[in-house]
């Protein structure tokens, strides 16, 4: 860890550098890393640094007062000089370039990601607009990079703080209704706001829709069927009360896994036969459909069997 910049009111920022200063992988737009704390857990954060900067990666943490352990730890535990593994970036919230207008919509920590998108539509001279809700302004992270990149006259961003005096919650129905043809749209924040901006985009096409979730409260689907391992050769049952991941882990079968929610997609799973419970936030409409992967760390199986490649 290069160093820990106090942004917002419970919000922390954590620049990293390679020990060797080497050059950071690549990365685009709306990627996330893994990072392994040393309490054993492994957390996904998105990257707020901009795209093409491989000097270093820069995430940003909201301590959680409902933390499972991970935000809590990292606001709490690590510093200037701790040493973290971390993953390769990946990316399961792309950006839409070739978008004649973006618009983003950001509730608290949300805003990690879409900050990285609009700092890459400002280097292409792309056209967008911003939605940031927090419940106070001492909440509010990012506001001077944000300010930056309002820029001038220009009144591309609008700031709602609902839990002040006179102010009320972003309208998201109002935001995303009426926008030119091929507008996209890009939501990042709590659940609530999510579902909200899921129902006011529910009639635009799929491939303009795009939403990324921190956490989630879709129940995990329940077990009671067999998995059965292609590569390793090896049959599994998966109890009532077990993930597939948790059946995997218990069986000494190691799969890369961080969220344990389905929303990161580290969990990943090429499925050859069966039909998944789907479960997770990170899959297309279309890609659940096809039903050719899924996230185990959530999802189950519609029938007794599945046949995955593990």
């Amino acid at each position: 860890m290069h160093a820990v910049r106090y942004e917002a009111d419970g919000v922390f920022s954590f620049e990293l550098r390679r020990l060797d200063e080497a050059p950071l992988p690549a990365f685009t737009a709306g990627s996330h890393i893994n990072v392994d704390l040393p309490n054993g857990l492994s957390r996904s954060y998105s990257l707020v640094s901009p795209e093409g900067d491989t000097d270093r990666y820069v995430i940003a943490v909201h301590r959680d007062p409902e933390s499972r352990g991970g935000s809590k730890f990292i606001c709490e535990n690590v510093h200037a000089g701790t040493v973290l593994d971390i993953s390769t970036p990946a990316n399961t919230f792309s950006l839409n370039e070739s978008a004649p207008l973006s618009v983003f919509i950001a509730g608290g920590i949300g805003i990690t990601p879409l900050l990285c998108m609009i700092r890459r539509l400002e280097k292409l001279e792309r056209d967008w607009c911003l939605y940031y809700a927090t419940r106070t302004r001492k909440q509010m992270a990012f506001r001077s990079d944000l300010a930056v990149l309002n820029g001038g006259e220009r009144d591309r961003i609008t700031l709602t703080f609902d839990r002040e005096p006179g102010n009320e919650m972003l309208d998201i129905a109002a935001v995303t209704a009426g926008r030119p043809a091929g507008t996209h749209f890009y939501c990042c924040g709590p659940n609530g706001m999510l579902r909200a901006f899921e129902n006011a985009t529910r009639t635009l096409p799929s491939e303009v829709v795009h939403v990324e979730y921190f956490s989630s409260d879709t129940p995990k689907a329940k077990g009671g069927f067999e998995v059965v391992l292609s590569r390793t050769k090896k049959n599994i049952w998966v109890k009532p009360d077990q993930t597939i991941l948790g059946a995997l882990t218990e069986n000494g079968v190691t799969v890369s896994s961080s969220c344990r929610e389905g929303v990161c997609g580290t969990c990943e799973t090429v499925v050859l036969e069966g039909v998944p419970d789907h479960r997770d936030h990170v899959l297309s409409a279309r890609e659940r459909a096809s039903n050719k992967k899924m996230m185990i760390c959530c999802s189950g199986s519609i029938g007794e069997r599945l046949v995955l490649d593990l």
